[in-house]
Parts: C-alpha cells; sequence; structure tokens
C-alpha cells in the first residue's frame, strides 16, 4: 500500500514529492523563475527544472529574468515553480542583526502593499506561460509586522482565483527551528509562525468557479 500523503510535514522535500506525485503526472517541474541557489532540488531527489531563472544569478545555469516578466511563449510549459520573497521592511533590521541574515538571503520589498502587488504580478504571469491545467507551486509565510497580521496565503489564493486558477490543494510545512531577533523575543505580542504553506493552484479556463 502507498503511504499516505499528508498535508503536514518538517520535510520540504517531501511536500514536494508529494505535490508532484499527487498533481503532476510526469513529475516534473518545468520551470521556476526564483531559483537561487536551488536548494528544492539540490540532492533532494527532485529533478531540476529546465527553465531556472532569477533576478539575480546565483547558480550555473540560471538566466537573469524577473518572474513577472518571463521570457516565455504563451501556454509553452506544464509546471511551475513559485518561491519569491515574503519579508518586507524599511526597519533597522535591513543593516544589523539576526533579521539581516534573511534579507540578505531571501530579499526584502519596501512594504506589504509592494510585496503582495509582486505576488499578483508573478501570479498573472504564471497564468500566462502555463498550459490548460497547468500547475503553480506557490510557496508563501504568513507574518507579523509592526504588530499587525499579514495573512498573505489567503492574499495569494484570493488574488489566484480572480487570476483564473482553481486552488487544487494546499500543503503546510513546519519548522523546528526559526532565527527570532531579541527585540522580537522581547516585544512579542503575536505568536511566532513556525509554518509556511505551499499552495498548488490549477489553471483553469475561467468557467470554473471556486466557492
Amino acid at each position: 500500500m502507498a503511504e499516505l500523503v499528508k498535508s503536514i510535514s518538517y520535510d520540504q522535500s517531501k511536500i514536494i514529492r508529494n505535490i508532484l506525485r499527487i498533481h503532476v503526472p510526469d513529475g516534473k517541474i518545468d520551470c521556476d523563475p526564483t531559483f537561487s541557489t536551488g536548494a528544492f532540488y539540490n540532492g533532494t531527489g527532485i529533478d531540476r527544472p529546465e527553465l531556472r531563472f532569477d533576478i539575480h544569478q546565483q547558480a550555473e545555469g540560471v538566466i537573469e529574468a524577473d518572474a513577472r516578466h518571463l521570457p516565455l511563449e504563451d501556454e509553452s510549459i506544464s509546471c511551475m515553480m513559485l518561491d519569491p520573497p515574503f519579508l518586507a521592511t524599511t526597519g533597522k533590521s535591513l543593516a544589523t542583526g539576526e533579521g539581516n541574515r534573511i534579507n540578505r538571503r531571501f530579499g526584502v520589498y519596501s512594504d506589504e502593499k509592494s510585496l503582495h502587488q509582486s505576488y499578483a504580478d508573478m501570479l498573472r504571469e504564471a497564468y500566462r506561460v502555463l498550459k490548460p491545467e497547468g500547475i503553480l507551486i506557490f510557496k508563501c509565510q504568513d507574518k507579523v509586522s509592526s504588530g499587525k497580521q499579514y495573512m498573505s496565503h489567503v492574499f495569494v489564493m484570493d488574488t489566484a482565483v480572480e487570476t483564473g486558477f482553481y486552488p487544487k490543494d494546499l500543503f503546510v510545512l513546519l519548522a523546528k527551528n526559526r532565527l527570532v531577533a531579541d527585540w522580537q523575543a522581547k516585544n512579542q505580542k503575536h505568536a511566532r509562525k513556525f509554518h509556511s504553506y505551499f499552495w498548488v493552484f490549477q489553471k483553469t479556463d475561467r468557467r470554473i468557479e471556486y466557492v
């Protein structure tokens, strides 16, 4: 009997392999416009996409391109992976402290409005280049900023549906440890996020309504 696929895991690679097993018939990711150093693929048993892009090249074989404006033809790929930045701040953590380690590694936007606008633009571009019924895997994370909750995974789903995607599945990646700055621990007002999400969206012809 095959192992039951669960919606939660501490293992990011296992989540991706399960998504491919259930939702991608050939088990392949065609394109990753946020490839970075290829952590999703290096030593994980997941094949690296043939089409690898990023704003700045950090690994061999990666073409510099913006995930919002890809050098691809309409309806040309079957499966895309997106792991965009999830941070937005203009605070002093940009320059110092533990927060800066995250900022340097993943990138950061000036505010949540700009961050979410980028997500919306990426979703529209993914819709353009995916074939009918193509699959988009979108990793995102909620956050608290200046005492305010930002449920980014809800924004991503709502925007994806408006764009023409069907939210086919949702996986939760649990974290045993997270970087926490001293000031965050001393001034905590909300539960610390120890999870992120992998949305699985399928491109539709917009006649399918999500209820």
